[in-house]
């Protein structure tokens, strides 16, 4: 990846407690083009996000997806994108619109780029990606990137 400076990767663990070790052990290189992510579906896992900010990582973010429960009260310093999306698939767990809003909310009192990927469902397509009639496709910018 650092070999490539051009192209960015985005790169998403659930195992943010490893991420953190190797980070803290030296093992990690963070060019500007390795954006490092945790996933954080609910509440009980929110602790990822103190994990991950405690890396090196120039750009972190959150893939709040699939989210299955509500994030209220995140400390989101030093994250600078939070990605929202709804579960898909054959017997997908419901999301509801409030927990959506609000942690959109927390991004924007927060100055966190802020994107909406999609409602979920079993037929996401036809559930679509718009929350209160507009899409949000919000992503660090590009200053971060250098």
């Amino acid at each position: 990846m650092k070999d490539n400076p051009t192209a960015v990767f985005q790169v998403l663990t659930k195992r943010a407690d490893l991420l953190r070790y190797y980070d803290s052990e030296g093992w990690l290189e963070w060019t500007h083009n390795i954006w490092m992510g945790v996933s954080v579906e609910d509440s009980r896992v929110m602790k990822r996000i103190d994990l991950l900010r405690a890396t090196k990582a120039r750009v972190k973010f959150l893939s709040c997806e699939p989210l299955i429960g509500p994030l209220p009260n995140m400390d989101l310093r030093g994250i600078d994108w939070v990605i929202v999306g709804g579960e898909s698939g054959r017997k997908p767990r419901p999301m509801k619109p409030e927990w959506v809003l609000d942690i959109k909310e927390q991004c924007q009192q927060n100055d966190v780029a802020f994107f909406f990927k999609q409602w979920g469902g079993t037929n996401k397509k036809a559930a679509g990606r718009e929350l209160e009639g507009q899409t949000y496709d919000e992503m660090p910018s590009i200053e971060q990137l250098v």
